[in-house]
């Protein structure tokens, strides 16, 4: 074998090497962003939006407020903070969504803060961070499991304390989500955003 082939070999194995072992990394980074599980400590919930189609809420946005929902009801003193902005595909925001479906469901309206003008996590979690009131410093999050390791990176970015309570992902859009994760998570560790 000449040279130039064993340093291609080399160089193949490396990247094999680096990519197995930043897939199990970044897969302990999601499975350690299921914890600390909320109790009921924090007072203030934000949910963190997810599509909203022309007709009907995306399967993630709607796991989310199931399990906000159950988390509400629980915890009757928490004030939830609905947030997501307007894509130009959907027909409002995701906080507005949100709130509709929430009512529809019997938490009261007194319960509801929205942040409607957000576009990614770390907007998120920055314009809902603003609604908080000055002496608030813990927060919980609620959003798709594998979304938690990336949301409370960022939230410790911007100075907040986080426990989280874990939506179920959808079976469709499992695979899809939890790669592009894994990509957005590193970026933020990388990038801090």
């Amino acid at each position: 074998m000449k040279v130039s082939q064993k340093m291609i070999l080399l160089a193949c194995l490396l990247v094999v090497a680096v990519g197995i072992f930043g897939w199990w990394r970044t897969g302990k980074w999601i499975e350690a962003g299921m914890e600390p599980v909320a109790d009921g400590t924090n007072d203030y919930a934000i949910v963190l939006g997810a599509k909203v189609k022309q007709d009907s809420l995306s399967l993630s946005l709607r796991y989310r407020l199931d399990a906000a929902i159950a988390y509400a009801d629980e915890n009757p003193h928490v004030t939830l903070i609905l947030s997501g902005g307007q894509g130009s595909d959907e027909p409002m925001s995701e906080a507005e969504a949100m709130r509709r479906f929430l009512m529809d469901y019997g938490i009261e309206e007194s319960r509801l803060i929205l942040e409607d003008a957000s576009t990614s996590t770390y907007e998120n979690l920055l314009y809902s961070k603003k609604l908080l009131p000055s002496d608030v410093d813990s927060i919980t999050i609620i959003s798709s499991d594998f979304h938690l390791a990336r949301a409370q990176r960022i939230a410790e970015i911007l100075d907040l304390k986080s426990d989280v309570v874990a939506a179920k992902t959808p079976k469709v859009v499992e695979a899809k989500s939890v790669l592009r994760e894994r990509l957005a998570l590193v970026r933020t560790v990388v990038v801090g955003r």
